[in-house]
């Protein structure tokens, strides 16, 4: 629910109500009493809702966007080779801590 603005023609008091967007403007003022309330037009949140989602990179320029898919790309390519790397160094330890005899549980002392 938005909020409205309004101020009295008659004493000047200005106000803001949080209402419904169907319920009838307000008339009469709460501070004089006189029915010269008038709403006001306020500059709004600044908010873009459109689209699939509601986020401000929503919105960005075409050469943005392509920019940022190139990069996605490349990185995705770029994290499965670093994930069989990380696997085949993960067994070389394994390997080399095996052959060393290592203990890889604590002793019980």
């Amino acid at each position: 629910m938005p909020t409205y603005e309004y101020k009295c023609s008659h004493c000047d008091y200005a106000f803001e109500k949080y209402q419904s967007i169907t319920a009838k403007p307000i008339r009469r003022c709460p501070k004089c009493g006189q029915p010269k309330v008038q709403r006001l037009i306020g500059c709004g949140a600044g908010l873009i809702f459109k689209g699939s989602g509601f986020y401000q990179t929503d919105y960005r320029s075409q050469s943005y966007q392509k920019a940022a898919q190139a990069d996605k790309a490349k990185s995705g390519s770029g994290s499965a080779q670093s994930t069989a790397d990380t696997k085949s160094a993960s067994s070389q330890t394994k390997t080399s801590h095996a052959a060393s005899g290592d203990k890889t549980t604590p002793d019980a002392s």
